[in-house]
């Protein structure tokens, strides 16, 4: 079993709430993710930061964040995916990165989905400020991918809304 099939069945047994087996699960797969994460192939360190939300590894937040920064825009994609699930129920998570997700999300020169990804992830956090004031400004920047646009405006409104 590879360490991306591994995920997803962690992903099915979070979902399923059995936590006995997600643990023996993440204990069989702690050390190879940890591996894949360092690993110079972008593509193993990005199905290993993904595996991280889908393993609901919250012990490996750290590593998580050395994912929003990797050089690979398919890694940080992978690494937000796992934030945003990893922050549904946990907003402190968003408001630990909010500085580096602001930077990726205000970056004209980030990759359009990437940039999309850390929007979404905004989402879970707390409705502060800053964030609202930078994805309307977002929203409202003709030059910015239309996707991103739109992306930007819906979190903006729902952070607004959670802010009430």
């Amino acid at each position: 079993m590879s360490l991306a099939e591994a995920a997803a069945a962690a992903d099915d047994l979070a979902q399923q709430g059995s936590e006995r087996e997600l643990a023996q699960l993440r204990s069989t797969w702690d050390e190879e993710l940890e591996s894949d994460a360092r690993s110079p192939d972008y593509r193993v360190r990005a199905v290993a930061y993904r595996a991280i939300g889908q393993f609901r590894f919250r012990q490996k937040l750290e590593l998580l964040r050395r994912g929003l920064d990797d050089e690979s825009p398919a890694c940080r994609g992978s690494a937000l995916l796992a934030l945003e699930l990893l922050s549904r129920d946990h907003p402190g998570d968003v408001n630990a990165d909010r500085p580096l997700l602001h930077k990726l999300v205000s970056d004209g020169e980030e990759n359009p989905a990437v940039r999309r990804l850390a929007v979404m992830v905004l989402k879970n956090g707390s409705p502060q400020r800053d964030t609202i004031v930078i994805l309307e400004g977002l929203a409202g920047n003709d030059e910015a991918d239309r996707e991103l646009r739109a992306a930007a405006k819906r979190v903006a409104e729902l952070l607004k809304k959670k802010g009430r």
